[in-house]
C-alpha cells in the first residue's frame, strides 16, 4: 500500500520548484553570531582593563587597582594621578551617624556647623551614643537651643524614625546595592542625591559612584576634556563610562584638579557643602567642609 506524501512535503516541494524572491536570497549562518555574547577577557590576562571584583576603598590595595585600571583607560585622567597624591577614603562611623552628622552640617559653613555637632554630641554623652532611640527622644526645641533649626530637626528624627521602625538599619544600608541604597535614603527627609553620593563615598567607600550633581565634579570633567559647556547628568555618565568601576576615585580627581586651578571643589548647596561666599577653598582652607569630606 503506498503511502500518501505528507502536506508539508507537498508544501516544500511547491516552495522550491516555485522560489519567490525571498527565498532566492541565500542563508548566512554568520548571522547567528551576533546573538552569541563574547566571553569576557580573562582578568588574569588583561589585569589593567579588565577589573572583576571592586571592594570598598579602604581594602588594602584596592586603591593601588584603581590607579592603575585608570591609568590605562583614561589618558588625560592619568596626567593627574601622577601629579597628584593618591586618594584617601577613610571613616569609622557607623551609618546612621554619618547621615546625622551629614544633616546637621547642611548649609553651615564648618566652624559654625563643628560647633554645632559638638554641642549635639555633648547632649547625648558622644559618637557611641548616637543612636535612634535617643536622637528621637530629643525635642526639636531641645534641638533648637542647639543651634539645630526646626528643619533639619524634623530631618534627624524622620531619619532615626525609620531606623526605630525598621525601615532602615546600619546593617541592612550596609547590604543594600546601590540602586536601593539610593532609593531608600532619599526617602529620609532631608537627604537628597548629592547626600546620597557623598555618603556612598566617604562612609561606605564605594567604589564607582559618579556624583552628577555635584558641580565641583562636573567642572573638574568640563576643564579636563576640554568640553565647551558645563556637563549634565547625561553627559557627566557618557564621558565618565570609561572610569567605571571606579568612578569614585575619577570624581575625587576632579575635586583636585579644581583644587589645582584655585576653585571650590563643590559649589553645590549640598549638605555638607561649604555654602560660605567668601569661601575660596584655598584661602579658607580650615573652614571649608568639602576639605574636610573630600581630603
Amino acid at each position: 500500500m503506498m503511502k500518501r506524501p505528507s502536506r508539508t512535503s507537498n508544501t516544500a516541494d511547491k516552495i522550491s520548484q516555485n522560489p519567490t524572491s525571498s527565498s532566492r536570497i541565500p542563508f548566512r549562518p554568520q548571522k547567528i553570531r551576533k546573538l552569541i555574547t563574547p566571553a569576557p577577557p580573562n582578568p588574569v590576562d588583561n589585569p589593567v582593563n579588565s577589573p572583576k571584583i571592586v571592594k570598598p576603598l579602604t581594602f588594602d590595595g584596592e586603591i593601588d587597582l584603581a590607579l592603575q585600571y585608570l591609568r590605562g583607560t583614561d589618558p588625560l585622567l592619568a596626567t593627574l594621578i601622577d601629579t597628584h597624591r593618591p586618594p584617601s577614603f577613610e571613616s569609622g562611623r557607623t551609618p546612621f551617624l554619618s547621615l546625622v552628622k551629614s544633616i546637621l552640617y547642611q548649609q553651615l559653613a564648618y566652624k559654625a556647623a563643628k560647633s554645632i555637632y559638638d554641642r549635639f554630641l555633648s547632649l547625648l554623652g558622644g559618637e557611641d551614643k548616637v543612636l535612634a532611640d535617643a536622637v528621637i527622644s530629643i525635642s526639636a526645641q531641645r534641638l533648637r537651643e542647639l543651634g539645630v533649626s526646626f528643619r533639619k530637626a524634623s530631618y534627624i528624627h524622620d531619619l532615626a524614625d525609620k531606623y526605630m521602625k525598621g525601615i532602615l538599619s546600619d546593617d541592612l544600608i550596609l547590604q543594600m546595592d546601590d540602586e536601593m541604597l539610593f532609593k531608600m535614603l532619599t526617602s529620609v527627609k532631608g537627604v537628597g542625591p548629592w547626600s546620597v553620593h557623598m555618603f556612598m563615598m566617604f562612609s561606605l567607600h564605594k567604589p564607582d559612584v559618579l556624583p552628577v550633581s555635584d558641580l565641583g565634579v562636573r567642572k573638574g570633567v568640563q576643564a579636563l576634556y576640554g568640553l565647551k559647556e558645563l556637563p549634565g547628568a547625561l553627559k557627566m555618565e557618557e564621558v565618565c563610562e570609561k572610569w567605571r568601576p571606579y568612578r569614585s576615585v575619577g570624581a575625587w580627581y576632579m575635586w583636585r584638579l579644581m583644587e589645582a586651578k584655585g576653585t571650590s571643589p563643590n559649589g553645590s548647596t549640598g549638605l555638607d557643602g561649604c555654602t560660605d561666599p567668601k569661601c575660596k577653598w584655598i584661602k579658607k582652607r580650615d573652614d571649608c567642609q568639602s576639605i574636610r569630606e573630600h581630603g
